[in-house]
């Protein structure tokens, strides 16, 4: 099994080699084969492990090599296999596979082919490292390495000034958790002289609940799950991002990057139930990212923007979710959002390609005609996330929904408003882009074609797995077994068993009626947002609307942004003007050229000593023989 474990890594790099070192030698097309079939072996590979371990009792631990041995301190490069690991394995290579393959055809006019498919296996790479790691320093290294390839296949086309600085903005800011990340991991190391899982959680337990430590050691994880899950106040990197190409926004969205903070919350979920006070600033991070984005969402024209919004309001579920001890609920939201949002995301890419690059929804319209097979696979994607069943996103969000009204009528309360405003703004941009006239110009209209094969293909597997992905964990009013908590079920065990408050779940009865009131309130927007938006009556609104403060201030996303570049980027950028005039030309500079001048000044003077003269240079060696001599004699 240590040798499998190795392949589903050394596969995506291995792809990453080939395409990065032969992207001037190989063919553009053997590159995108070479990389896409490296990853469908890895998720063969992954399904293989699933198989297999389908009956461990317990995780298992593979050893590679170790990688620092420090007098007392040894750091193993080891593997963890669980049912979460193979959940996230299957995730990542799967959906991972599918978008490469996605990638062949919408990239086939790009030039930089090669480098594109090098980066997006590093990627995969980097983020099965992440998964499979057995502790947090090798998490780290793949946590590092997601946020390293997000910057590159953000910023890919590069000569683009604003794409680079949304890629910069991306790195930075997940520099910012990375942060609270590895002051985390020192002080784990500090408490329990230890950075394996394994060793960490079972000490973990002898530790007092509601402990400092704890509560610093899991504040200083959230704040790096936070960055790289983009929630408030680390998540304005995320729209930004939709700069790079469309497969990258969805391989980020999907199953990479923005999924790592609640796989490693869910992993540490331990150290987080013995935090009580950490797992209600998750509630509330996460109910209320989620809220945040969806208003936000509902203004935006961009139809990446808005599905990048869409993102950090799902993700704000699925914390939210985690905050509520209701791990196996956040990862079956985790695996379901991977399909429909993956689906959502190549959807609008087919939308683009075909408007060659138009992204705004107001010069969109009537594509339904043109575009038959995108509509219904896009429609799909709609309904699943909207939360209707039986498409897989209505089963995902229930069970978080019916975790919040275990713990409070008012938090489950806010989550449904959650859910109203996803439909809102969701069937709003599915109106706009696919109802009514095309409302481009008639140029743009003549050039309209549905996406070729290889494009297509993906988005009808992704459309039948939002359709179909659901039945891995049915309601208990379904009268079926829930697969998915079954096998999750070890992994989070002890964590529920150490809970101060384990989630109250409603009975059958009730989680029917609730929801039943909330598919009701769902259907019912829906109409609303159709009467507003099918037949394109309304495009921004009312003007008298368009001119009140609250469409001003939410069109402009609450000009958090703005805010953010008053109170830290100008502050910054100033004190670092000072610091350079100040401190580096003033004093460092003077100091480094002092000591250069200086040299060239007492090489200036000692240069007349070299004279060539043999009776000059055994003078001064003379005068040398007796100043040593002299030296000696006061020394006596």
């Amino acid at each position: 099994m240590t040798f499998i474990l190795a392949l589903i890594l050394c596969f995506p790099l291995a792809g990453f080699l080939l395409s990065g070192l032969g992207f001037k030698l190989i063919p553009p097309r053997i590159t995108a084969i070479i990389a896409s079939g490296t990853i469908l072996i890895s998720f063969l590979l992954s399904v293989f492990t699933t198989i297999f371990t389908q009956h461990l009792t317990g995780p298992q631990i593979h050893h590679l090599f170790t990688w620092i041995s420090i007098n007392r301190i040894t750091l193993n490069f080891d593997l963890l296999v669980d049912p979460l690991t193979c959940i996230m394995l299957l995730i990542i290579t799967g959906v991972g596979f599918i978008i490469h393959v996605y990638s062949i055809g919408y990239m086939k006019e790009d030039k930089g082919q090669n480098r594109f498919f090098a980066y997006m296996n590093l990627f995969v790479f980097s983020m099965l490292l992440l998964v499979m790691a057995s502790n947090y320093a090798i998490m780290f290294i793949g946590w590092e390495g997601v946020g390293l390839c997000s910057y590159l296949l953000i910023g890919f086309w590069y000569k683009d000034h604003n794409f680079n600085n949304a890629a910069k903005k991306a790195f930075i800011m997940n520099r910012i958790g990375d942060l609270g990340f590895l002051l985390g991991m020192f002080f784990l190391f500090t408490t329990f002289g230890s950075l394996d899982f394994l060793k960490i959680f079972h000490l973990a337990k002898n530790i007092p609940a509601g402990s400092g430590i704890l509560i610093a050691i899991t504040l200083l994880l959230l704040l790096g799950a936070v960055g790289k899950s983009a929630q408030i106040p680390l998540y304005t990197w995320l729209p930004d991002a939709m700069a790079g190409p469309t497969p990258v926004s969805a391989l980020i969205h999907a199953a990479t990057m923005v999924t790592a903070g609640v796989y490693m919350v869910a992993r540490s979920s331990i150290l987080y139930v013995l935090a009580p006070s950490t797992m209600m600033v998750i509630i509330f991070v996460g109910l209320f990212t989620a809220l945040f984005a969806g208003i936000v969402a509902i203004f935006q024209n961009d139809i990446k923007k808005i599905l990048a919004y869409s993102t950090i309001s799902q993700l704000g579920y699925m914390f939210m979710a985690l905050g509520l001890g209701a791990f196996t609920g956040a990862m079956f939201h985790l695996t379901t959002h991977a399909f429909f949002k993956a689906l959502l995301f190549l959807g609008a890419g087919s939308v683009i390609h075909a408007l060659k690059g138009e992204q705004d929804i107001r010069k969109m319209g009537g594509l339904r005609k043109y575009l038959p097979k995108t509509w219904w696979t896009f429609l799909i994607g709609t309904i699943s996330i909207a939360g209707i069943p039986p498409f897989a996103g209505f089963f995902s969000k229930d069970e978080i929904l019916s975790a919040a009204f275990g713990n409070s009528l008012i938090l489950w309360a806010f989550a449904v408003v959650g859910v109203v405003l996803t439909s809102f703004y969701m069937f709003r941009m599915l109106f706009l882009v696919f109802s009514g006239a095309f409302r481009g110009s008639d140029e743009k209209r003549e050039q309209i074609n549905e996406s070729s094969v290889a494009m297509i293909f993906p988005m009808v597997i992704l459309a039948f797995l939002s359709f179909a992905g659901g039945l891995m964990d049915l309601p208990e009013y379904t009268g079926i077994s829930s697969w998915l908590s079954s096998y999750l079920n070890p992994v989070f065990a002890d964590s529920m068993a150490l809970m101060q408050s384990s989630p109250h779940l409603p009975d059958q009865l009730t989680e029917l009626l609730l929801a039943g009131f909330t598919m009701t309130t769902v259907l019912i927007v829906i109409l609303i947002s159709y009467s507003m938006f099918g037949k394109n009556q309304i495009l921004s609104g009312d003007k008298k609307v368009e001119q009140s403060f609250i469409k001003r201030l939410v069109v402009n996303k609450f000009f958090i942004d703005e805010l953010y570049e008053i109170l830290v980027v100008k502050p910054t950028m100033y004190l670092s003007d000072v610091f350079y005039r100040w401190v580096e030309v003033r004093f460092i500079d003077r100091i480094i050229n002092g000591i250069g001048n200086l040299a060239i000044r007492v090489g200036n003077i000692l240069r007349f000593l070299q004279t060539g003269h043999v009776g000059f240079y055994l003078f001064v060696m003379v005068l040398g023989i007796i100043g040593i001599l002299i030296f000696n004699i006061m020394l006596i």
